[in-house]
């Protein structure tokens, strides 16, 4: 038996039923790859397709056609910290009847072993504003205005009580680093309107970034040339976008198409590396920008009256009243998605209100309404209210307890939080869903990040299952393997 089974092993040690299988299976394996590559499945590689584009002169960032009709521009107001759903934009009466009450339900409350301390009441009275009568805290006097224009989820939750992951998951989708935030999709499936100005840009807070910086903002496995760009509200708009001293255009220009010449030279040796793509167009839109980025922050050539409509005059509302009025001039010239950070660092410096919700809210509230009110009026007296859309919120809730006694701080709520959408395709002056009683966790029409961001896309005009990017193997999307527009925002 031994030397039947000898007599039956080929050379390269294989029997010979072992040595037809693999073969059978490498004939069916050629069938499959060559169906494939007649579908292009392998042309989808993303690094490759999107350096050759390039190369052809065909820019990725030209721009794309929706899938149906939508918003040409995407403003993200994003309160870094998590403001509290029942001091903004979810009443709960039942908070007044158990005020200073120790809590015994069932919801998950408190975070980082936090001390859980009583229900506590609002202390911003809510009233009813608009035709609608949709309930707005007294923190958004400005806002309030626009009650009509203004749809609120209230029934939001998440998958995190941290900050950074978030932060992550809000603007990305996922609470791991590294996958492209949702700028970057927008990017990517509409292009830009301008090529002397990026396609996406974000400005912070003076006290500091959000936690997880630039992964907030990031193309992820995209091509770079689709991340954000960081502006300044103040000065320059960027770094080292100044010419030197001493150089002439002419002489920059040559050095340009010197660079140019030799980055394309070593792309063509790595046809792969979407980094140098990204870094060629980036110095060819860096030398437009020295001319229209500049411009485009130069709020000097408002008039005085938008200027104070904006709070530019007033110390507390000047910083996010620029940023703001920036964005209005960005959206004016064509750039597609802009977000705004209020809140920088951590805990008081942010919406991050556990030590005193009471004062924290006070200030930011107080820093953020008047401008916001102020860009929602100025975009329905410039014409373009119908093609921006506004979305408001951070990266999770507040729980309807304090921290202790005495204590009028409030911890993390990932699991029932508020968020706004407005302007094009929105149908305003409602509230969509609900949370508990007390205001815990969504029960009612309970909607996910992921939910959130479908809709977006949505009311930009692309469809999020046919939003995918080809990626180790992957067709992926913002939305992971779930999402669902919710078609009660819609107008």
């Amino acid at each position: 038996m031994l030397h039947r089974f000898i007599r039956n092993m080929t050379s390269c040690g294989r029997t010979r039923r072992e040595f037809l299988w693999e073969v059978g299976g490498g004939f069916a394996g050629l069938g499959l790859i060559d169906l494939l590559s007649r579908q292009g499945f392998f042309a989808t590689d993303a690094d490759a397709n999107e350096a050759t584009r390039s190369e052809l002169g065909m820019h990725p960032l030209a721009p794309k056609a929706p899938h149906f009709g939508g918003a040409k521009h995407c403003v993200f107001l994003f309160m870094n910290g998590a403001p509290s759903q029942v001091d903004t934009f979810d009443p709960k009466p039942m908070l007044e009847k158990f005020h200073g009450t120790a809590y015994s339900g069932k919801a998950k409350v408190g975070s980082n072993g936090r001390p859980i301390g009583y229900l506590m009441k609002s202390p911003f009275p809510f009233r009813q504003h608009g035709e609608s009568g949709l309930p707005i805290s007294s923190l958004f006097p400005q806002t309030a205005k626009h009650a009509d224009d203004i749809c609120v989820i209230r029934s939001m939750h998440s998958d995190t009580a941290a900050h950074a992951s978030g932060c992550l998951q809000m603007n990305t989708g996922s609470v791991l680093i590294g996958k492209p935030s949702l700028g970057a999709w927008l990017s990517y499936g509409l292009g830009t309107e301008n090529a002397n100005l990026p396609s996406f840009v974000v400005m912070t807070d003076p006290r500091g970034g959000p936690i997880g910086s630039a992964s907030n903002w990031t193309g992820g496995f995209m091509p770079a040339a689709y991340q954000g760009t960081l502006f300044r509200s103040q000065g320059s708009p960027l770094l080292d976008l100044a010419t030197p001293a001493g150089v002439s255009e002419r002489t920059q220009r040559r050095s340009l198409d010197l660079l140019s010449e030799l980055n394309r030279e070593h792309l063509a040796t790595k046809p792969r590396e979407s980094e140098l793509v990204a870094r060629i167009l980036s110095y060819e839109l860096a030398y437009r920008m020295q001319t229209t980025a500049a411009e485009v922050v130069d709020l000097t050539q408002e008039s005085r009256a938008t200027q104070e409509m904006y709070g530019l005059d007033d110390a507390r509302t000047a910083d996010f009243g620029r940023k703001c009025l920036i964005a209005r001039r960005l959206i004016e010239r064509g750039v597609r998605f802009i977000q705004l950070y209020s809140g920088g660092g951590h805990i008081e410096d942010t919406w991050d209100g556990h030590n005193n919700c009471i004062s924290n809210h006070t200030i930011h509230a107080g820093e953020t309404d008047q401008p916001i009110g102020a860009l929602m009026t100025d975009l329905k007296q410039r014409g373009l209210w119908d093609e921006t859309l506004l979305v408001w919120g951070g990266e999770f809730g507040r729980t309807p307890t304090s921290e202790g006694v005495d204590k009028p701080g409030r911890d993390h709520d990932w699991h029932g939080f508020s968020m706004w959408l407005a302007g094009a395709g929105v149908r305003g002056g409602q509230a969509i869903g609900s949370t508990d009683e007390l205001g815990f966790a969504a029960v009612d029409e309970p909607c996910h990040v992921s939910d959130l961001h479908a809709t977006i896309l949505h009311l930009m005009g692309l469809d999020h299952e046919r939003l995918t990017f080809f990626y180790k193997g992957l067709e992926e999307r913002i939305t992971g393997v779930r999402g669902v527009v919710v078609k009660k925002t819609l107008a």
